[in-house]
């Protein structure tokens, strides 16, 4: 008889702390704010997919019950909000060596904006797309200029929760020679940084 209550007791105790713990990730998910880099390679979009997969709800892996379930908590909490940044390099307005003195015309500076903007338009819509099919609020920004400086200061002026980068797991060499957009954020951004490395 003793055992009997005990287990019931501990039976207890575990389903008040579920729905504890339940409760603190509501509140958490509810103040979430994470910001992903995202450029034209595939480890930002892995980066985004593992954010999706372990910071937010995933309605399209959930059974029938617990899908219904989930919906009704996303409506009575918000899970949190995803900025999705890209940032455009600048065009640079380079000297033509074959003809001195030629520049590019204002008329080719806007075609090659117009053209930026396409692109970029092009290579968020798709993440846009899984972040609405995940049922998770996202909102695109796309600003202008060298990018490993570009995230740290759009981080510093949006202050997320969390700032995600893909990392392009370069050795030691590569790394020291061509730099790394992730260990730069790493050390100038001033919020809490992820670095995703690609899937192996």
């Amino acid at each position: 008889m003793e055992t009997t209550f005990t287990s019931e007791r501990d039976a207890a105790d575990q389903e008040r702390m579920k729905k504890q713990q339940q409760a603190m990730v509501e509140v958490e998910k509810k103040q979430l704010k994470v910001m992903v880099a995202i450029d034209e390679s595939e480890r930002s979009v892995h980066a985004l997919k593992w954010v999706l997969d372990h910071f937010f709800f995933s309605l399209s892996s959930s059974s029938a019950g617990e899908a219904a379930e989930a919906h009704e908590s996303t409506q009575n909490h918000e899970q949190g909000m995803l900025i999705l940044l890209h940032v455009q390099k600048p065009f640079v307005n380079y000297f033509l060596p074959t003809r001195p003195g030629i520049y590019a015309t204002p008329v080719m500076l806007e075609s090659v904006k117009k053209a930026q903007e396409r692109n970029s338009a092009a290579l968020l819509a798709p993440v846009l797309k899984l972040c609405k099919e995940r049922q998770v609020k996202a909102e695109a920004m796309i600003v202008r200029g060298e990018p490993k400086e570009m995230i740290c200061q759009t981080a510093e002026q949006i202050c997320p929760t969390l700032l995600v980068v893909g990392s392009r797991d370069l050795g030691m060499i590569k790394r020291a020679v061509l730099g790394s957009v992730s260990d730069y954020c790493a050390h100038h951004a001033k919020c809490p940084i992820l670095i995703v490395k690609p899937p192996k």
